[in-house]
């Protein structure tokens, strides 16, 4: 039988070290404490480094794919849950699988921030304004993807680091643009990084991109019941369709999906997208039906998605 922190211990929340990731950390920390009037010291911040954060991967700029996927940048913190060092971990849901670890479950998510991705340049304004040939720096399949379909005269290059460390890299003219979640530069307080922000109807954003999760043990009674309250009910109906819709594309590695949910009364509206990782061919959907039917309706979606797409479509899958 799990053993149960004592109630008088800090809450220990997990998070990686990064800028944006430890923003996350004190949000969830702040609505915890105003949700049960309690002070900063009953929790205690826990930095855990990940496998993402190891520096020579990041400075080698190789696709994600290519040395890890998504688990890079939750592994170490999940094992860390499993064994009792952590209570809590929090989590940008765009980049955590869509299958949780034994043990585990992940289903508490904190109002959902601008979806929408960024354009950052230090020389041009838009993606329009682009001239042929530019380099755009991103580590994204999805970005990669959909650049390269609609705009195939651009030079792609891996990109990859926190904000500040991206900046630098313009800078250095590592290239001319980039892109980043709008919602990461809102919670940074660097929204003025931005030069402009790319519309769904141009690009669909990362399934679940611009939310927060808190993933915790299935066991923990004493966690499920302090994090009852930040549950936030719109994000949790937006993140089961979107999640089921990539869950069921088989989006656990590294694939060129995209997907975006919208609340409009009692139903939900999902478009989803897929590509071919060179951008050669897009293939994009939508579903609409009630809310509370929207895991259903993501897995109708990509199913459909999968029935309408070539026989080799899919052959790149890692």
């Amino acid at each position: 039988m799990e053993q149960m922190p004592s109630p008088n211990a800090p809450l220990k929340i997990g998070t990686r070290g990064s800028p944006l990731a430890l923003a996350q950390a004190y949000e969830t920390r702040s609505r915890l404490m105003a949700a049960h009037d309690l002070p900063e010291e009953a929790f205690e911040i826990v930095v855990i480094k990940t496998s993402g954060d190891n520096a020579s991967l990041i400075a080698a700029d190789k696709p994600l794919k290519e040395v890890g996927g998504k688990g890079l940048f939750t592994k170490e913190i999940e094992e860390a849950m499993v064994d009792g060092g952590i209570d809590i971990a929090v989590h940008s849901m765009k980049d955590m699988p869509t299958v949780q670890p034994e043990g585990l479950i992940l289903n508490c998510y904190l109002p959902r921030e601008d979806t929408r991705d960024a354009f950052v340049s230090l020389k041009y304004d838009s993606l329009d304004a682009l001239p042929e040939g530019a380099v755009v720096g991103t580590s994204s399949l999805r970005r990669r993807a959909q650049l390269a379909y609609r705009r195939p005269d651009l030079k792609m290059v891996e990109f990859r680091g926190n904000v500040q460390t991206r900046m630098k890299k313009l800078e250095d003219g590592v290239a001319d643009a980039t892109f980043l979640a709008r919602a990461g530069l809102n919670r940074l307080g660097m929204s003025d990084v931005a030069k402009s922000s790319i519309e769904p109807e141009d690009m669909l954003p990362a399934v679940a991109q611009g939310c927060i999760g808190i993933e915790r043990r299935i066991a923990d009674e004493r966690c499920a019941e302090l994090l009852l309250p930040l549950m936030d009910g719109p994000s949790g109906l937006r993140l089961a369709c979107e999640r089921a819709f990539l869950r069921t594309l088989d989006g656990s590695c590294e694939t060129p999906i995209a997907g975006l949910s919208i609340l409009e009364g009692d139903q939900i509206w999902l478009r989803g997208e897929i590509l071919r990782p060179d951008g050669s061919e897009a293939i994009a959907d939508a579903i609409r039906g009630p809310a509370t039917d929207g895991e259903a309706l993501g897995e109708e979606l990509a199913r459909r998605m999968l029935a309408s797409a070539p026989a080799d479509f899919f052959s790149w899958r890692c």
